[in-house]
């Protein structure tokens, strides 16, 4: 342990035959005594002062720390996130690659469709016109037929005749 103020106070010399002035030694030891209380209490307070720095510095150190693996995590977090969020995004674009397959799929099977009605319906139109055709024809062949003129002719006939039978028997 070391020197105290006290010790320094309560400190005899022996006197010897010619030794120093007694008031003389007592007053530097005074402003010694005083002198060395002050260091001793500004001691106690810079070592106060660094324990609770030092308490500080270890709360700092630990809220650093912290800090650090919550940043860890966090970019952890981010990299997984963003990881997720790719995966996601490949998966969407191929069910929506998958859908535009078979949407184009389903179209051209449709317009396939389409093109065999298409082919069917002008199939059965070229039918229907040259029955239509026939159909016609025939009617125009019944038409230009002679048997018009014999028909006209047995009708004015039979007029004449009866025509004929009112005037002879009004007579």
């Amino acid at each position: 342990m070391g020197l105290t103020p006290l010790d320094i106070h309560n400190k005899e010399f022996t006197r010897g035959f010619r030794g120093y002035d007694e008031d003389e030694v007592n007053e530097f030891l005074d402003q010694v005594i005083k002198d060395f209380e002050k260091v001793m209490r500004e001691k106690k307070s810079l070592e106060d002062k660094v324990s609770e720095l030092e308490e500080k510095n270890s709360h700092f150190n630990n809220i650093e720390e912290t800090l650090n693996r919550s940043i860890l995590v966090a970019q952890e977090t981010a990299d997984e996130v963003k990881n997720n969020a790719n995966k996601e995004a490949k998966l969407i674009i191929k069910e929506a690659e998958k859908n535009a397959d078979r949407i184009v799929n389903e179209a051209l099977a449709k317009s396939r469709t389409v093109a065999m009605e298409i082919e069917e319906l002008k199939k059965q139109a070229k039918v229907f016109r040259t029955r239509l055709k026939m159909l016609v024809e025939a009617q125009l062949d019944i038409i230009d037929n002679d048997d018009w003129e014999d028909l006209f002719q047995v009708e004015t006939g039979e007029e004449e005749n009866h025509h004929i039978g009112e005037y002879s028997t009004s007579d």
